[in-house]
């Protein structure tokens, strides 16, 4: 599931923050580091987070962890829509009755 996040997410940057060239950018490449995105263009990604994941990213997860680069935004969408761990285990041994 991961790898499809990765893929989205580099789409997008590369189509709105380097206007379609990739200029050898890495999928861990610091967004900030590099000077791709300014504190617009962290607005306008998260928005495109929430709209196409329908998600909502709080104000304690606006942070370098979870979105400071392609592999960042990826594991932090794959955390953010997995159910949490309850929820797993519930469903793994749920029984079913006749």
């Amino acid at each position: 599931m991961q790898s499809n996040f990765t893929q989205e997410v580099r789409s997008f940057v590369v189509s709105n923050y380097l206007l379609g060239r990739e200029d050898g950018l890495s999928n861990n490449d610091s967004f900030q580091d590099r000077g791709i995105i300014d504190s617009t263009g962290i607005l306008e990604l998260v928005s495109h987070l929430e709209q196409n994941y329908s998600i909502e990213v709080l104000d304690d997860e606006l942070n370098p962890d979870n979105l400071d680069s392609v592999d960042r935004i990826a594991a932090y969408l794959t955390r953010k829509l997995s159910p949490p761990p309850e929820e797993q285990v519930s469903r793994e041994h749920k029984v079913f009755s006749l």
